[in-house]
């Protein structure tokens, strides 16, 4: 009789691991969790929002009345920490106006700031002329501070390209000319003003006009007195709320920052369909040019 292998020392086949089956080998794919998807847009939002509203945020300049220092059409830096921060400070205008600030600090005069007019939600720039206890006074064109006249001297008229931002209309008389490369251009005349701290910035002052006489007003506590520096087409202190203007001295607190510095400015030709016209209408030499106010020299 023939012996038959012992099939019982033979090895066991492998295990099937747990879970392993007809999708052995394939991966199979993870449901996008929306949610959390969602929350991190949430948070990025809240962060660019709180960066905006606490530290810095972009601004553009929308109209001549800072000329010849900011350009309509300019985009620039805004500090929101320097005077510390109040209703006016967030991106968007959502509390309601409250006196005061947290941190509060003065700005010092030649400062140019942003603020929101009193009872208004839309963001103007100016330049802080008068502090409190300040007199401002204005006589045919010259400022005075204290019943002093503040340093005036005329200076060398700029010329300044003419383009879509900047035509050069008939707000200012018979100032087109024709410049290098035979490029029209806006000739203005421009007179420098020194203040007692010693800050220097330029103006333009096209000759007599409705705000070139003004005041006398003393700047009450807890307010500031603003003027832009293209002075016959500012809608500033001097002109009242009626007229668009700012109505005279300002709230402290409806100041929302300190511009620093231009990054980029358009010439107002671009079209939002044409993204090569994004950067033709560049305007060169603008970005990075300061907005702090010079010192004047010791002599």
């Amino acid at each position: 009789m023939t012996d038959q292998p012992n099939d019982s020392t033979a090895p066991a086949p492998a295990a099937t691991p747990p879970g392993a089956g007809a999708e052995t080998g394939a991966t199979k794919k993870k449901d996008t969790d929306w949610w959390a998807e969602l929350k991190a847009i949430f948070w990025l939002v809240l962060a660019v929002l709180a960066f905006h509203s606490f530290i810095a945020k972009p601004f553009y300049i929308p109209s001549e009345s800072m000329m010849p220092g900011l350009l309509k059409g300019d985009r620039l830096v805004v500090t929101k920490y320097p005077y510390g921060w109040s209703w006016v400070s967030p991106s968007f205008h959502v509390f309601p106006e409250m006196h005061g600030r947290l941190f509060g600090r003065m700005p010092e005069r030649g400062d140019v700031v942003i603020l929101t007019p009193p009872h208004e939600t839309s963001d103007y720039i100016k330049r802080v002329i008068g502090l409190p206890g300040d007199t401002i006074r204005m006589v045919d064109g010259q400022l005075f501070i204290n019943d002093k006249p503040v340093k005036r001297e005329a200076r060398p008229a700029t010329m300044i390209p003419i383009d879509d931002n900047l035509p050069c209309n008939d707000n200012y008389g018979e100032d087109r000319v024709t410049g290098p490369g035979d490029r029209p251009y806006c000739r203005l005349p421009v007179f420098r003003e020194t203040l007692p701290n010693g800050r220097v910035y330029d103006t333009i002052d096209e000759g007599p006009g409705p705000e070139d006489n003004y005041g006398p007003v003393t700047v009450p506590a807890d307010r500031v007195f603003l003027m832009g520096d293209n002075r016959d087409n500012s809608a500033d202190s001097r002109v009242p709320a009626a007229d668009q203007g700012l109505g005279g001295p300002v709230p402290w607190e409806n100041i929302g920052g300190r511009a620093e510095f231009i990054t980029f400015s358009y010439d107002g030709s671009s079209k939002w369909l044409n993204p090569i016209t994004w950067f033709s209408a560049l305007r060169g030499g603008r970005a990075g040019v300061s907005l702090r106010p010079q010192q004047a020299a010791k002599p």
